[in-house]
């Protein structure tokens, strides 16, 4: 046990057995692609008869409730849960151990309980106290950026503008695909494990002595923006980029008082269980980021939410800036490092926000422009440069391509991005339709054996119980079918870092566990209630299949097997719904 109060290391698990074989009848149209003899263990795919599931609510803004009565449980063997976490060896204990001490911060609350909203909002105040953070975080020269679409997309373009002009950036974002440290950027790089940990026990241990019954720990996300606070303020970042975590009023990065600039990305319909069932109230809660005398900026956003953000500004005496998209050919011929039309609108919003910060800082001599028509040089190259993983990203699956002795063209490639809202879910969709239909093109015009296959399109998709999947999937597949996209399978499967919430690789379940699939059965009733009016390739109204897996591990393997034994075919796979099962799916692909 640490001194002021640290966690006990984390029991290491035992040797994972080899997982035994099983059959099992898989629920694939005839007319569909051939799939691969069943030799998974204890592969699910249920039909929908298959399951007692509760009524689905009338309502298009009511979320789904969890069918719990009676839930679902199967057995998960240590070996399937196992399977995505090799290379346990590499993780250090400690911080394995620190690991342990964060999990223990997140919160069993239900996200829709109303005590949420504000939920003890003064209390950052006194952790702020706790920490000695008051002038640090004063001094600190900070962009903040509120939003419900894009807000991440902003700030990565935002830091890396302001990189790119020679300044050393801190960028706090979230969540986390993988691990943790992900959310706290120090000049573009993830901090590093040692200074993760040696930051995170001192907060840890300051915390610890002075909390108690009054004062409770702070819960997971709070703890994480205090981190950020003391990380940034040691390491002397010129400027701090900060993403806000949910809302904006009561979000714990709302303690900065005076920030350079503020930006609101996008607004939608998100987080309504706790923001509001309307777009006015939800852009009542990200305008609680405006502060007097900052300036601000936001994109076109609907009348509702644009009004309440005015009025908002005006009693602030804040000047609220439109911001359009960027002018592609400001770019000089360079594309965006973060891919899809959408992100036009994010870079402009970041091109503002940027310019501002330099202006404010009295740092404008450090851009240089070649031609009035175009952007600094250093702007090119920071949006041309931006990378964040899990937004429009397209990843092969180069374990396939290595067992196939292929240099390229993967038979096998998934599509990713974490969009989780109504509004994203098309944006999502149109991005597919764009870079699969440009694959074909490509595909086509390469003078290679498998240049004139088909290509057949894969779903595979979870969301968090609190989201609406029946405004979520409609948008997904109408937005597809209407450019001529449609999919021959949909996959439903858990989100398998719900063992583990902060990405470490060394707690896979002790035991065999009892894994509840009533939500994702849910989603595959949404599913297979949707109209799928138009035909498959093959002629065959092959995209009403669908399949729920006990495990994304199984789901990866299956849709290898398949993809080998249809080497003829691309598959293309988009995963959505949640950027945890987006975090997921790369750490799979990636061992």
């Amino acid at each position: 046990m640490r001194a002021g109060g640290g966690a006990s290391p984390r029991p290491r698990p035992a040797p994972l057995p080899a997982a035994t074989s099983a059959t099992a009848t898989l629920l694939v149209p005839a007319a569909s692609v051939a799939m691969p003899p069943p030799r998974l263990a204890h592969l699910l795919l249920l039909p929908l008869r298959a399951a007692a599931l509760h009524p689905l609510a009338p309502s298009p803004r009511r979320p789904l409730p969890r069918p719990l009565h009676p839930p679902l449980l199967l057995l998960l063997p240590r070996a399937m849960a196992g399977a995505a976490h090799a290379g346990v060896a590499a993780a250090s204990a400690e911080y394995e151990e620190v690991l342990g001490c964060l999990g223990s911060l997140i919160t069993q609350k239900v996200r829709a309980d109303t005590g949420n909203r504000g939920n003890q909002w003064e209390l950052m105040a006194k952790y702020v106290q706790i920490l000695e953070l008051e002038e640090p975080i004063a001094h600190l020269k900070v962009v903040h950026v509120a939003g419900t679409k894009g807000k991440g997309s902003t700030c990565t373009f935002a830091e890396s503008i302001l990189r790119s002009c020679g300044f050393r950036t801190g960028l706090f974002t979230s969540p986390h695909l993988m691990d943790v440290r992900e959310r706290f950027r120090l000049d573009g790089l993830d901090i590093s494990e040692d200074k993760f940990i040696r930051y995170f026990w001192w907060c840890w241990n300051k915390l610890k002595e002075k909390t108690g019954d009054d004062v409770p720990m702070p819960a997971y996300f709070r703890f994480l923006a205090l981190l950020a606070f003391k990380i940034f303020s040691d390491e002397k970042v010129d400027v701090a980029v900060l993403e806000v975590g949910l809302g904006g009023k009561y979000d714990a990065t709302n303690v900065v008082r005076a920030p350079v600039v503020c930006g609101i990305s996008s607004l939608g319909y998100d987080h309504m269980e706790i923001l509001g069932n309307t777009l006015g109230e939800i852009a009542g809660e990200k305008a609680g980021i405006l502060k007097k005398g900052v300036p601000a900026y936001t994109v076109p956003q609907p009348e509702e939410a644009m009004s309440v953000l005015m009025r908002r500004a005006s009693e602030l005496g804040v000047s609220l800036q439109v911001v359009q998209p960027l002018d592609p050919q400001k770019l000089e011929d360079q594309p965006l490092g973060l891919h899809g039309e959408h992100q036009y609108m994010n870079a402009g919003l970041a091109v503002a926000l940027a310019n501002t910060w330099l202006e404010k800082q009295g740092h404008l001599d450090r851009i240089h422009v070649k031609h009035s028509d175009t952007l600094p040089h250093q702007f090119i190259k920071g949006l041309s440069s931006a990378h964040l993983q899990g937004r429009a990203q397209i990843v092969p699956d180069l374990q396939l391509n290595s067992e196939n002795g292929k240099d390229g063209n993967s038979s096998l490639v998934f599509y990713l991005d974490g969009a989780h809202s109504p509004e994203s879910m098309e944006t999502c969709a149109r991005w597919f339709v764009h870079v699969t239909n440009n694959d074909r093109i490509q595909l086509g015009s390469l003078k290679q054996p498998h240049a004139d296959r088909n290509s057949r399109k894969i779903l595979l998709f979870n969301c968090m119980t609190v989201r609406d999947p029946q405004r979520l999937l409609p948008r997904l597949l109408d937005t597809c079918a209407q450019n001529g996209i449609h999919f021959e399978q949909a996959l439903f499967v858990p989100n398998q870092s719900q063992y583990n919430k902060l990405g470490s690789l060394a707690s896979p379940p002790s035991e065999r566990e009892e894994i509840d699939l009533s939500w994702q059965l849910s989603l595959q009733r949404v599913w297979e209630s949707l109209p799928h009016n138009n035909e498959g390739p093959n002629g065959a109204n092959s995209s009403r299949a669908s399949s729920v897996f006990e495990s994304l591990p199984l789901a990866i393997q299956w849709l290898r097997e398949t993809a080998q034994q249809n080497k003829t075919t691309q598959f293309q796979v988009l995963v959505t719904g949640s950027l945890h099962l987006v975090g997921d799916v790369l750490r799979l692909l990636k061992k």
